[in-house]
Formats: structure tokens, C-alpha cells, sequence
């Protein structure tokens, strides 16, 4: 099997756990309402769901009183900490897990298993035949990602984040076609959402770009990180409105079937 790209390498995971990341993380849009929606319609008996990478939570604390238990697991301590702090987050039917999916103790069969924006982070060849096993009967994996439309500045982004990125590696890629040739992931249907407007401060947008693999504020120089900063304020304000970033994201979600050896 052809590894995964060195862009999707564990030294770039680990920058989810770096302070500045887990601080910067709520700048991120949120998904739209529909992808819970859509997941809820996917959750099947026993009505539990796991959250892979959950990060600070978002998917699992929206799916409490839609699912009967859910389970976040996430490597970083200070995403979960954070996760436990926020709405939702001190629910008894949420437990949160400090752990890699690969190996944590987790509490199967699963109605539902969901990663959002973070099974790229994983060990393909250990993770996709776990999920498998640990997906009940007519369950299915669900991968979310968030969608934004272009924006006349998404060019000039481009090369700020090419300049200034400590991920020398990165190309664009498609995870759901990279899993499909490795035999690991068998889709079966897909939905886009609706598009929602999101309106955001100048300043929380610059910011979101922080807790993004290779903008961690953590392993960027000072300099780099005020000049990234600068740049991105530049090219974005003369089409802010009184201050504010108005963007158009959608939730794009696909479900399947993980495989892999034994599969």
C-alpha cells in the first residue's frame, strides 16, 4: 500500500495540540445545522456515535439528545479540556476520550461513526480497519468537511500561506479518492448542504488561519507570524464590510464503508 502523502505526516498532526491551536480553534467556521441533520438521519441502532479527532467537539456536543451516547476521542489534552468547557460539553451522554483512534478504549458497536475535517490525521492502515470493526450492523463512517466558495482574495491567500506555512510539504489532495485507491474507504452516498452565510470580525478570520496545520503560532517565528498577519489584513479589508468578513461555507458529507487488511 502507497503511504500516505508526507504532508499528512504526524509531525503536522501533533500542531493540533500546540496552545496557540487549541486558543485560535473557535475562529473556525462551524457546520452548518444541516450536517447535523444529515448525520442524525445516518445514526442506526444501537444509537451510539463516535467522534474521531473530535477536536474541541463540535459535531459530538451538537449530537447530544440526537444520539443516545457519544464518544470524542482526540490526542490533544488541551482540545478535550477545552471541548468539556464549551455548550454541551459536560453532558453525561458525551464522554470524552484523550487518545488516538487507532488505540484508545473505546465502547463499540457504534450507530455512527463521524470525522470531521481530521481522519487525514491518522494512521490510514491502522485506523480505517478499526472503525470497520467497530461499526454495528448497517452503520456506516461518515467524513465531514467544510466547504467555502471563493473569495476574491483566495489567490493572494494562497501565497501567503505557501510563504509563510511551516508545512514545506503541503499539496492539495482529495482524501476520500486517497482512501478509495488504498481500498480503505467504500463510498456510498454524499450530500452537500445548503450554502450558509457566516459573517466574521477581520481580526477572528485572520486568526482561524492560526489553528490550521502549519499557521500554529507555537512553531511559526514571532516575525513570520505579524507578517502573515499583516499581509492577509491587507488583501482582505478593502472587501470587509464595517470590519467584517462575509463568507458563503457549506458541509460536504460523504458515508461508506472503511476497509483494509481483513476487510
Amino acid at each position: 500500500m502507497r503511504p500516505k502523502p508526507e504532508h499528512l505526516g504526524p509531525e503536522f498532526a501533533s500542531q493540533f495540540g500546540d496552545p496557540g491551536v487549541v486558543a485560535a480553534y473557535h475562529h473556525r467556521p462551524a457546520y452548518p445545522e444541516e450536517v447535523i441533520d444529515i448525520l442524525t438521519d445516518l445514526l442506526v441502532a444501537p444509537g451510539t456515535a463516535l467522534d474521531v479527532g473530535a477536536g474541541t467537539g463540535e459535531i459530538a456536543r451538537r449530537l447530544v439528545g440526537r444520539a443516545v451516547a457519544i464518544d470524542a476521542v482526540d490526542p490533544s489534552v488541551g482540545m478535550v479540556a477545552r471541548g468539556r468547557a464549551l455548550p454541551g460539553g459536560d453532558h453525561p451522554a458525551l464522554r470524552w476520550i484523550v487518545g488516538r483512534v487507532e488505540d484508545a478504549s473505546l465502547r463499540p458497536p457504534y450507530g455512527l461513526i463521524v470525522a470531521a475535517a481530521s481522519l487525514h490525521w491518522t494512521d490510514w492502515r491502522v485506523a480505517l480497519p478499526r472503525l470497520r470493526d467497530l461499526l454495528a450492523p448497517g452503520a456506516v463512517l461518515t467524513i465531514v468537511e467544510l466547504r467555502e466558495q471563493p473569495n476574491p482574495w483566495d489567490d493572494a491567500l494562497l501565497r501567503a500561506i505557501r510563504k509563510y506555512s511551516t508545512n514545506r510539504a503541503f499539496r492539495p489532495y482529495d482524501l476520500v479518492a486517497e482512501l478509495n485507491e488504498r481500498g480503505l474507504f467504500r463510498e456510498i452516498g454524499r450530500r452537500l448542504t445548503a450554502p450558509v452565510a457566516l459573517t466574521q470580525p477581520l481580526d477572528a478570520y485572520v486568526e482561524s488561519f492560526h489553528a490550521r496545520n502549519g499557521l500554529s503560532r507555537d512553531r511559526m517565528t514571532p516575525e513570520n507570524a505579524a507578517a502573515f498577519d499583516r499581509l492577509v489584513k491587507a488583501m482582505v479589508a478593502p472587501h470587509a464590510v464595517d470590519g467584517s468578513v462575509c463568507l458563503e461555507v457549506w458541509g460536504d458529507v460523504v458515508w461508506g464503508i472503511p476497509g483494509g487488511p481483513g476487510g
